[in-house]
């Protein structure tokens, strides 16, 4: 079995099934765990990393509108990699190859590989990948395995957090301008003892409007922007602290503010999805408590 992922939570459902030795190719973005950064890079992205973050939105958007891709596939390097199974997703554009394009490239491959696509919106949809690439890698057992052990901690603080009050919490996936949480993020907050004021379970991160923020007055507020660093993000703080009221927020007035890698853990539908989720209990713990907490 030689296998190519086309996005990071495929390679680390790889990983996780202890398959990395099959991983013979990977995206630009796929970068954990780090022992398979030796294998060869199939992608770009048409975007450069290093704008500022209201650049990165605006081109993102115009690039949308004209290429219906923010990713090109070097299908000379996919041809030579012969791969047997290919690991994609339709979910979003923005984050990796759209699925339309990887059936494109495809198209011409020989031998023919399979295409596997990966589309969660739910915890449930993403414990479910699991057993999708189990199957499709023909190891069903350890894709059984690896979901019941991720079931496992996210019970263990769902029971820990059932009986703690609720924290209003305001949940940022990007900075400039700035997005509420969508998807899993928002169930997560929920297991994790908070409520989400803005983001919808299985809808996608929106814009969202400050008036917004100003009128829920969240006691936390968490930021994981979707591909920076927890570096990069707060080169980006001073734009949310100009924002109009910002001050005010009680989140802000307690220093109730915690910032993550997005990438690394929740913007990535992954296994460490119950690392972050682990993480977020303890923030919301540390705002019931008036506890101070470090970044995460």
């Amino acid at each position: 079995m030689r296998i190519v992922s086309l996005l990071p939570s495929a390679t680390e459902i790889v990983c996780a099934l202890g398959l990395e030795e099959h991983l013979v190719g990977r995206s630009h973005e796929c970068l954990y765990p780090p022992t398979i950064l030796d294998r060869p890079v199939v992608t770009r992205s048409l975007i450069p990393p290093d704008l500022p973050s209201h650049e990165i939105d605006r081109l993102v958007s115009e690039t949308l509108m004209t290429h219906a891709t923010l990713y090109t596939l070097d299908l000379e390097l996919l041809q030579a990699l012969q791969p047997d199974l290919i690991l994609t997703q339709a979910l979003c554009s923005v984050c990796a190859v759209p699925f339309n394009t990887v059936q494109e490239a495809i198209a011409v491959l020989q031998p023919k590989a399979k295409v596997l696509n990966l589309e969660p919106t739910t915890l449930q949809g993403v414990v479910d990948t699991f057993l999708q690439v189990a199957e499709a890698a023909g190891v069903p057992e350890r894709g059984r395995t690896l979901a019941q052990q991720f079931w496992s901690r996210v019970e263990r603080v769902a029971e820990r957090s059932q009986n703690r009050p609720r924290v209003k919490v305001s949940f940022l996936e990007w900075i400039a301008p700035p997005f509420a949480c969508g998807h899993w993020i928002p169930e997560m907050v929920a297991l994790a003892g908070g409520v989400e004021g803005h983001g919808e379970p299985g809808k996608p991160s929106r814009r969202l409007a400050w008036d917004e923020v100003l009128a829920w007055q969240p006691e936390a507020i968490v930021i994981a922007c979707c591909g920076y660093s927890i570096e990069r993000t707060l080169q980006d703080m001073p734009l949310l602290e100009a924002q109009p009221g910002w001050h005010t927020l009680p989140a802000v007035r307690a220093g109730h503010i915690f910032i993550t890698e997005g990438i690394a853990y929740f913007s990535c539908p992954s296994p460490r999805l119950a690392d972050a989720l682990e993480w977020l209990a303890v923030c919301l713990d540390a705002v019931r408590d008036a506890a101070p907490v470090q970044q995460g």
